[in-house]
């Protein structure tokens, strides 16, 4: 699973987000696609993706979706309440409808494979269903929309990783860009319904990952995310007899390409992080110092139940293996309150492997049974909800200490920061992030720097969820 924010409590699917190019004036589009997308950073990667595939098919992007004759809600299963969120979308869009006869909509994503029954005929919401795999056929399935068939391709592939397609980077601040470089997952987690929904893992070719990259920076991009479900397990064979490239190569050859692209990665998977990334990490500035080690539970009974792979004092060890090889690195996790007969005490070693962890910031979450999925067919959600919520409110209130006392620790220490843009409650402040993933809000002063630029800065007071600094150098 990839990443999410610290405060409040997230249901693992950022808000729908419509994202879109600026069109331009004499654009020689005829027809128009507005999409919005939910869920983790690779459903944000695809539907870039997806633009490509509609751009080079004659249609434009726009965020105003009256203007659109094609509306596409890329989507997310993960959460009860991410398929709410989207049905809900869905009935709006079906209203939209009657006022613009001939546009379509249709569902993309984690949710295709899982509800097309439900969603063309029951429910008659949509007018196609395309699964994550099947995003090079969109054009053949616009096609048959129009001429009034259901069209649906939810097909999963072994092959598929979209290597030779350059995305269309959606809203993008020019700044930080999301590369895809691996899909699927062999990770049976009982709770989670990604394998089901994305396929069995496979590896895109590194030629293309280091070409994209390299296109990247030299557009002007300063940082790069490496996707995948679990980019730890990354491992390509090429062809010839070539070596195969583990994810420390790769992430090595992703550093090389110039000092001053910075990479970051998201997810790992505890089981799959080996000494040979940490030393990779150690070995490179600019290798950002930030890992997500989801946890989802502090007890080696409800890890077991989970699938997960480790128990209690694996997963411990693993931390102390991380602040040993790089001790100012930043530690994140995913956490799941009340799973399938969890008790008090159990609860308790979560809250206690959030202490020893010292983590970040976390995603968290109240357990909410996915159809389809191992936990579904073995266990009974036997958790009262309200028992849930609690235990999740106590995982949120510990978080927000230990995200405090992070921020806190940094009070007077100097960090390389690369500007994003303006600060969110003043034009007046720049707001970047370190290596260690946190947000740092600067006055702008004097100096002459725009995005894109590195500056150090030094903390000198906090939230829990942001740091505040001044520069102390010129640029």
């Amino acid at each position: 699973m990839l990443d999410l924010s610290i405060q409040k409590v997230h249901d693992e699917a950022r808000q729908g987000e419509a994202f879109a190019p600026a069109v331009p004036v004499d654009a020689p589009f005829k027809k128009f696609f507005y999409i919005e997308s939910y869920g983790c950073a690779m459903n944000f990667s695809d539907s870039e993706v997806v633009a490509s595939i509609l751009q080079d098919s004659g249609f434009g992007a726009t965020r105003d979706v009256e203007m659109a004759d094609l509306v596409l809600l890329n989507t997310c299963s993960i959460r009860e309440k991410a398929e709410q969120t989207v049905r809900k979308r869905l009935t709006e869009f079906k209203k939209a409808k009657r006022a613009k006869p001939g546009m379509l909509v249709g569902v993309l994503g984690c949710m295709a494979e899982r509800l097309k029954a439900k969603l063309l005929e029951e429910e008659k919401l949509v007018d196609l269903v395309v699964g994550p795999d099947a995003y090079r056929t969109l054009p053949y399935l616009i096609e048959e929309a129009e001429s009034g068939q259901k069209a649906v391709n939810v097909l999963l592939s072994r092959d598929e990783t979209y290597a030779d397609i350059s995305p269309v980077r959606l809203d993008s601040n020019g700044i930080s860009a999301f590369v895809s470089i691996m899909r699927g997952c062999n990770n049976m987690c009982s709770f989670c319904v990604v394998p089901f929904t994305r396929g069995r893992e496979r590896s895109r070719d590194a030629e293309s990952i280091i070409a994209e990259c390299t296109d990247l920076f030299r557009q002007g991009y300063k940082e790069v995310t490496l996707l995948g479900q679990n980019v730890d397990s990354y491992y390509y064979q090429g062809n010839n007899d070539k070596s195969p490239i583990t994810f420390a190569m790769l992430l090595e050859k992703v550093a090389n390409i110039s000092p001053d692209l910075r990479i970051r990665f998201s997810t790992s998977h505890p089981k799959d992080i080996t000494d040979e990334v940490l030393y990779t990490m150690a070995k490179y500035d600019n290798i950002c110092k930030y890992i997500h080690l989801p946890v989802q539970s502090g007890n080696s009974r409800i890890l077991q139940l989970m699938n997960r792979t480790y128990t209690r004092e694996w997963y411990m060890a693993k931390v102390d293996r991380i602040r040993q090889i790089l001790p100012e690195c930043g530690i994140s996790a995913d956490v799941i309150a009340g799973f399938c007969t969890e008790t008090e005490a159990e609860h308790q070693d979560t809250l206690s492997i959030m202490e020893y962890s010292r983590y970040d910031m976390s995603y968290m979450f109240f357990y909410s049974e996915r159809p389809g999925t191992l936990a579904a067919k073995r266990y009974t959600d036997d958790i009262p909800e309200e028992t849930k919520k609690r235990r999740l409110q106590e995982i949120v209130n510990l978080q927000g200490i230990l995200s405090h006392a992070s921020n806190e620790r940094d009070l007077g220490k100097t960090f390389k920061v690369l500007i994003e843009g303006d600060s969110r409650k003043s034009k007046a402040d720049w707001m970047g992030r370190n290596s260690q993933n946190k947000v740092i809000v600067f006055p702008k002063q004097h100096y002459t720097l725009q995005k894109g630029d590195y500056i150090t800065v030094k903390v000198t007071d906090c939230t829990r969820t942001t740091l505040v600094g001044e520069i102390i150098q010129d640029e």
